[in-house]
């Protein structure tokens, strides 16, 4: 296969066989003072939500902003189709050791077609930048892979793999023809899941006959995941009726051979900020169209996956708020926001308008999933600020990471509130939880209140009896070539602490654990929870840790371990599990004072 196409020569290519966009699309203001807005959706909402996110979402943004779209992989029917499951087992199997009787079951090369995605062909990996939509008189009809094998009679030897891959072929076969109802953009939609699927199986099959996948390679196997959910939701934009553009970032980066040999194992800020630049100038390149775009940025020294891990799709989001100067980069979500605390297990638990950098990123270490630090960094940075919103419940204010704390309202929600949002009372529910957070915060007391669960603590307490210089040093260098992560830790000259997520398989647990008692004897104690209070007001607060610890002991909470982070806006301890829930209402209610008449905003699946 070739290297994909520039953005230059495809979007020149595809445009002299495309038709002239229909003129009753809508597209992005041409107001030349208006601000871009970048709004990531999540694999959920991409697979749940892809009509809502056009028709309640994007529609009411487009005529005051420019907005950008960037999509994660959808999700699937179940935990297990997910998307993004299914392409790393599917890398998994590729690399199983063949059966003796085994033969290859790709199907032929597939034409070189124009339509909806640009350009795709023999040459052309299913990321091939495209920034026209339109259709195609002609496109290929593919069989299941399953069925192909079955037809030359060899289904008994297809490789695990061809299955996985149907999977999620017909994943998103499915989603294709529930989500698009107009019957050109459907069949440009259907050919190209075809295509993108082909490509992925002969993929696979090269890569099990040199029985090797490099980390690039697994970088581009879990990228077809972005490039689908954006291809599905490119459709559904047009077909309701928004001018969209898919847009792969797969070829974005921009890294020099001589920068890549040069590099040493760490992305700096440096690599971030030319990304961002980068991004930015592409994006700016499609309006008025409404941009969706790839999460997945393409190849990154020293793999993807290895440098960002799977929220790759969030900093990417990041990036582009910063490369296109954003008015706000907005988070979709199933849920109203950040709560006080987890109101599917706190009645009173109440929506926090307006939350610190600082805040949000201690709510993500002890048990939250808000926003990764490194994420928010990219934009607060920048003074970008990030507003995490409900899917569901378009209209709501949501809740604001806001680089100034101290601000009382934020200007996008407030034009839409005025103009695009049809819904009356979202201004005044804003302010009232805006003059809810006042109040709170002029009381001084802490933001919120988190629980992480299946925590398993290991104490681990000298044997000698003049103690070594090398005691802390011999149980952190144990740690690091386990590759663990210590969420608290708690430490004296002759005892360590440590409490860590349950998630180590049971025989490495036990190496650990051999390996840890060279260093004294081990306790290891399962079935734990973290219990965090977050709170940017807490350093001032004289008494609280011991308001907390009180409330717990009355409470006939045990306290396993205590630990205050640096940053003194955190005090979290270590409990049992089984006293979750009640130690997490008894905090809420004493410490963040919180009446059961409190305002809670939406209840449903909690974002922590």
């Amino acid at each position: 296969m070739s290297e994909p196409s520039s953005p230059a020569s495809t979007a020149s290519s595809a445009s002299s066989s495309l038709p002239r966009t229909p003129p009753n699309l809508h597209q992005n203001t041409t107001d030349p003072s208006a601000k871009w807005l970048v709004q990531k959706f999540g694999g959920t909402s991409v697979g749940k939500f892809p009509i809502t996110i056009a028709r309640d979402v994007v529609s009411n943004y487009i005529d005051n902003f420019k907005v950008a779209i960037v999509c994660s992989a959808r999700s699937g029917s179940t935990k297990a189709l997910g998307t993004t499951n299914l392409l790393l087992r599917a890398a998994s199997e590729a690399l199983r050791r063949p059966n003796k009787n085994a033969s290859s079951t790709s199907g032929s090369a597939t034409p070189i077609t124009r339509g909806l995605f640009g350009v795709v062909g023999e040459s052309s990996p299913p990321g091939s930048p495209s920034p026209h939509c339109g259709s195609s008189p002609s496109s290929p009809k593919l069989q299941p892979f399953t069925a192909l094998a079955s037809a030359n009679g060899t289904k008994e030897n297809v490789p695990d793999f061809v299955t996985t891959v149907d999977l999620l072929r017909q994943e998103h076969l499915s989603a294709a023809r529930q989500s698009v109802r107009n019957p050109l953009i459907l069949r440009e939609l259907l050919a190209e899941i075809e295509r993108d699927c082909d490509w992925l199986r002969n993929f696979l099959f090269a890569a099990k006959l040199i029985d090797e996948i490099s980390p690039r390679s697994r970088d581009t196997i879990i990228g077809l995941g972005e490039r689908l959910g954006c291809k599905i939701m490119t459709a559904v934009l047009r077909d309701q009726g928004i001018d969209a553009e898919y847009v792969s970032l797969e070829d974005v980066v921009p890294w020099t051979e001589e920068q890549e040999n040069a590099f040493e194992g760490t992305l700096g800020q440096d690599f971030y900020d030319a990304v961002a630049m980068a991004v930015g100038q592409r994006i700016k390149q499609c309006a008025p169209r409404v941009p969706v775009v790839t999460g997945f940025f393409g190849p990154v020294p020293g793999s993807l996956l290895h440098q960002v891990g799977r929220g790759y799709t969030d900093l990417l989001s990041a990036l582009l708020a910063v490369g296109v100067e954003a008015a706000e980069l907005q988070i979709w979500k199933e849920v109203d926001g950040i709560f006080t605390a987890d109101p599917r297990k706190v009645m009173t638990a109440r929506l926090i308008p307006i939350i610190s950098p600082e805040e949000a990123a201690e709510l993500t270490y002890y048990g939250s999933e808000v926003v990764h630090p490194f994420t928010m960094e990219q934009v607060i940075r920048r003074k970008i600020p990030i507003r995490i919103k409900n899917v569901e419940n378009p209209t709501g204010g949501g809740t604001v990471i806001h680089p100034d704390p101290d601000v009382d309202s934020v200007p996008v929600q407030q034009e839409l509130d005025g103009q695009s949002v049809p819904e009356p009372t979202s201004v005044a529910m804003l302010k009232d939880l805006s003059l809810a957070a006042d109040e709170h915060q002029h009381k001084r007391l802490p933001t919120a209140v988190t629980i992480k669960e299946h925590i398993i603590v290991l104490n681990v307490n000298s044997n000698k009896k003049s103690v070594s210089h090398g005691f802390l040093a011999g149980i952190f260098s144990t740690l690091d070539n386990f590759g663990v992560v210590v969420d608290l830790i708690s430490t004296s000259e002759v005892h360590v602490s440590m409490a860590i997520e349950d998630g180590l398989a049971k025989k490495v647990l036990d190496r650990l654990v051999r390996e840890l008692k060279k260093n004294g004897t081990v306790s290891v104690h399962r079935d734990m929870a973290i219990l965090s209070l977050v709170g940017k007001q807490m350093r001032n607060m004289v008494g609280i840790s011991g308001r907390m610890f009180t409330t717990l002991a009355q409470g006939d909470v045990n306290i396993e371990m205590i630990s205050q982070g640096a940053s003194e806006i955190n005090i979290s301890c270590v409990i049992e599990c089984r006293d979750a829930v009640k130690a997490l209402n008894l905090i809420h209610h004493s410490c963040l004072q919180i009446k059961p008449e409190g305002a809670r905003g939406r209840v449903g699946p909690w974002l922590f």
